[in-house]
């Protein structure tokens, strides 16, 4: 059974999971593919602070560490009119090696209120993680078009 108000997505990206982990949990590389200031304290009870597009803030707290296997962490926007607050939703994401190929990543997106949030939050996901795809393995993946700051 599909559960309605969780987003999952999959991507195969061309590095290894000890690149991809970093790309995730290292304020300086995800801002390569992802928002315009981090503070990531990867640890359980740890902060997850990312201003996505420059306006858009998302927090939460780590809640489980595996490195290079496995990240989960509470999810939701500061000052926004959205009806996902800080902490309300939860991302766990999979770090799964397919040598020689590179690494698959397997996120679920879950406790969002609504079939609206999901939608959102899957066009945010399916943009995002193209961009770690080109970045991860050492490529640009240029400017942010959601980004809303010159």
């Amino acid at each position: 059974m599909v559960e309605p108000l969780v987003v999952r997505r999959e991507v195969q990206i061309a590095a290894p999971p000890t690149t991809v982990f970093a790309f995730l949990t290292d304020p300086q590389k995800i801002l390569r593919w992802m928002g315009t200031e981090a503070t990531l304290e990867p640890h359980p009870g740890g902060l997850y602070l990312v201003n996505v597009t420059g306006k858009d803030i998302a927090r939460g707290k780590f809640t489980e560490v595996i490195p290079v296997h496995r990240l989960a962490y509470s999810f939701g926007w500061d000052d926004r009119e959205k009806n996902v607050p800080p902490g309300s939703s939860l991302i766990e994401i999979d770090l799964i090696d397919h040598a020689p190929d590179g690494t698959l990543l397997r996120m679920t997106h879950s406790g969002l209120p609504d079939a609206a949030s999901c939608a959102s939050h899957e066009k945010g996901w399916t943009h995002y993680f193209g961009r770690l795809a080109e970045a991860a393995p050492g490529g640009d993946p240029g400017p942010d078009s959601f980004r809303k700051i010159p």
